[in-house]
């Protein structure tokens, strides 16, 4: 397949909050179709299979895991991401995962790492998703994904026994794209260096995005490639979709954004996108907001 050529698409639902800050992005797959996701890709020439959703879980506090808030529903949620990404796959499908909270991100290495081990992963997202529950009291598991594929000291290892290898990544094949240094956490930086991993920051990726995403492809090997796009990388004023309100004024425009994905997204290599982390409730107020992240989503892809 060319890089712009035809593609054949599944399409995964992860409608889960539980390992979030609170309730919403459990809506996200569901508006994103509603908004046109699957017919928009069709109509750019794809072969797209929608593959349903996974278990709807809503975010409710833990107080039985306060560090570590609903973690079994979060094992099976990943769990489930996990099998329906393998299977298209296996299929030789190209996959977009929609959920949801980051989480996905777990289901969709454990799956392809189980296939390719050299697979990296771009982890397109403000925060670098390296805290574990002694790095902080949040008790979020989304704060924490990247952790568990990294198999970092402090994690619920109940969540890390439930992804098929022991660590689904080493450090050479990660890149954080669009991190926000003052989003990150003490602890997350200790990890980040200790790990030696490598970064692009917001203000690199909203600079000059094309440059941006060239450079983080370039330091990875032939395996295959997966992209994950926390929406909360984006500059919230511009496009109010995330969860996490934090970013106001700050980080890369939707356009921006769009520019890097789509680089990020044509590579040879490429196999997977995840979307985490947009709370539809968010742009209540900016109607267009959604149905431009369908169109640039379409547009990647």
């Amino acid at each position: 397949m060319g890089m712009a050529g035809r593609r054949r698409i599944v399409v995964v639902g992860a409608p889960s909050s539980a390992g979030s800050y609170a309730a919403g992005q459990e809506q996200a797959p569901r508006v994103l179709r509603e908004r046109g996701i699957v017919e928009r890709l069709r109509e750019r020439g794809h072969d797209v299979t929608d593959g349903g959703d996974g278990p709807l879980q809503v975010w409710a506090p833990d107080a039985a895991h306060p560090l570590a808030q609903n973690v079994g529903q979060v094992i099976a949620s990943v769990t489930d991401v996990d099998a329906r990404v393998g299977e298209a796959l296996d299929d030789g499908a190209h996959v977009l995962v929609l959920g949801g909270s980051c989480l996905v991100a777990l289901g969709v290495m454990s799956a392809l790492t189980a296939r390719a081990p050299d697979a990296g992963l771009v982890y397109m997202d403000r925060h670098s998703d390296l805290n574990t529950p002694e790095t902080t009291t949040d008790g979020a598991l989304d704060w924490m994904g990247l952790a568990h594929l990294l198999d970092v000291p402090g994690i619920v290892r109940e969540l890390r026994d439930a992804l098929r290898t022991t660590p689904v990544l080493t450090p050479d094949r990660v890149h954080l794209f669009g991190v926000d240094p003052a989003a990150t956490t003490g602890g997350e930086r200790r990890i980040r260096d200790t790990l030696g991993l490598s970064v692009t920051t917001g203000t690199q990726v909203a600079a000059d995005p094309r440059a941006a995403a060239e450079s983080a492809l370039a330091a990875y090997g032939p395996g295959p490639l997966a992209v994950h796009l926390d929406v909360d990388v984006l500059d919230f004023t511009d496009a109010p979709l995330a969860e996490d309100t934090g970013g106001r004024n700050s980080g890369p425009a939707l356009a921006e954004a769009a520019e890097a994905l789509a680089v990020l997204c044509r590579d040879p290599r490429f196999r997977v996108l995840s979307v985490g982390e947009l709370n539809p409730t968010r742009s209540v107020g900016e109607s267009r907001a959604i149905d431009r992240f369908v169109d640039a989503l379409a547009r990647a892809l």
